[in-house]
């Protein structure tokens, strides 16, 4: 990973902090626990709970790198900094999809906290790189893989 910016929201900031957390004082602690207990059974070189200890402490210490990383070139957007005139991260835009009039809220987030299953988009995304900038009222296309979206922004709101 690269020492790219990594634009947080406060509550996303607050997430990757707990994240970092609880990897540091709970799960390196579990997983050395594991590794004792897997080599308490002995030979070590076919022994699949020892690997799989070693393989989970692996994934921990890499998770724990690049939470540090992205703490570190982190960007916190305030809430003071989102405007209600134009889309901006930290933004949640309600738009109209005007083929069907279905109408969806989406929170505007940095990549490293967008989660779709929770309508947090990223700025980077299709429907986030669409709609950023643009003020309410906007008519604008989103280029998707099953074509061309028209969507309307309805509100813009913190």
């Amino acid at each position: 990973m690269s020492d790219k910016e990594v634009i947080l929201t406060q509550d996303g900031l607050k997430r990757l902090e707990e994240e970092l957390e609880n990897l540091k004082s709970v799960k390196r602690r579990e997983v050395a626990e594991r590794i004792k207990v897997a080599i308490g059974y002995g030979d070590i070189s076919e022994n699949s709970e020892y690997e799989d200890a070693k393989n989970e402490q692996a994934f921990i210490e890499g998770r724990i790198i690049t939470l540090e990383k992205m703490l570190r070139n982190a960007r916190i957007i305030n809430n003071d900094e989102i405007d209600t005139d134009t889309v901006s991260i930290g933004s949640i835009v309600t738009v109209e999809d005007l083929e069907f009039g279905d109408t969806m809220e989406y929170a505007i987030v940095g990549t490293a906290e967008s989660d779709p299953m929770q309508n947090k988009i990223s700025n980077e995304s299709p429907v986030g790189k669409a709609i950023l900038g643009k003020k309410k009222g906007a008519v604008v296309d989103v280029n998707v893989p099953a074509g061309v979206i028209q969507y309307k922004i309805v509100d813009i709101k913190k």
